[in-house]
């Protein structure tokens, strides 16, 4: 039996903004491996980098050197549409914010990253549909975002990112803007699809309560990984 490939391995990553002595290093040397199905917390001060190593795992950007492997592909030389079609395949993303379209419906939020596409209508609902029921919101399915909650609302957004079978979740402070018993019902829904889905999260949080539900915290200072 072959063995699978780590969902993601950097070797010598560095990112580096502007030029001469004006260069901003917001990532130097970081080497690091993110197994299958592992559920990892990147911590940090504001500025410390882990942002900016979210976004080059995301692949939003491209670093300035070193090695990046996303699902046994060697991403870090792609160009701008190649990363795009990295991310579509293989990566959802939920953020602080919402991000859902206010005119829309849940289920046509969560169908929309499936809108951009090649997948028939049918086959967009459907998944959409199933999407929602994975996240217990399949009961609101249509109603609009002003119709509910906080927790809801990123109940849908969770949806939405799982919606394209991503081998790869990344959240940035997903619980920012819940209240703290909303924020643990959603920590508890990414353990059951890490635990039941085969899901790699990777969490960027300031929050010690969320880092601590991860099988394993990354601490990063100063654009490096420190112990």
């Amino acid at each position: 039996m072959v063995a699978l490939p780590p969902s993601i391995r950097a070797q010598a990553l560095s990112k580096r903004y502007g030029e001469g002595a004006l260069a901003v290093n917001a990532l130097r040397g970081v080497s690091l491996t993110i197994e299958r199905g592992e559920h990892v917390a990147l911590v940090g001060p504001s500025g410390s980098g882990k942002s900016t190593l979210m976004h080059l795992i995301g692949c939003l950007d491209r670093p300035t050197e070193g090695e990046l492997w996303i699902d046994g592909e060697d991403v870090a030389g792609f160009d701008e549409d190649a990363l795009a079609d990295v991310r579509n395949r293989k990566i959802g993303f939920i953020f602080q914010q919402f991000f859902l379209l206010p005119r829309l419906t849940a289920l046509s939020n969560v169908e929309l990253p499936l809108v951009y596409g090649t997948v028939p209508r049918a086959e967009r609902i459907a998944r959409a549909r199933r999407a929602l029921e994975s996240v217990e919101l399949g009961h609101r399915a249509d109603h609009r975002p002003n119709e509910l909650s906080g927790g809801e609302r990123q109940r849908v957004a969770i949806a939405r990112a799982l919606v394209g079978e991503p081998a790869i979740l990344l959240a940035d402070e997903p619980t920012g803007n819940l209240d703290s018993r909303v924020g643990a019902e959603i920590l508890h829904l990414f353990d059951r699809l890490v635990t039941g889905g085969g899901v790699t999260l990777v969490v960027v949080t300031h929050d010690p309560a969320v880092a601590a539900r991860a099988e394993r915290t990354i601490r990063i200072r100063d654009g490096g990984i420190v112990p």
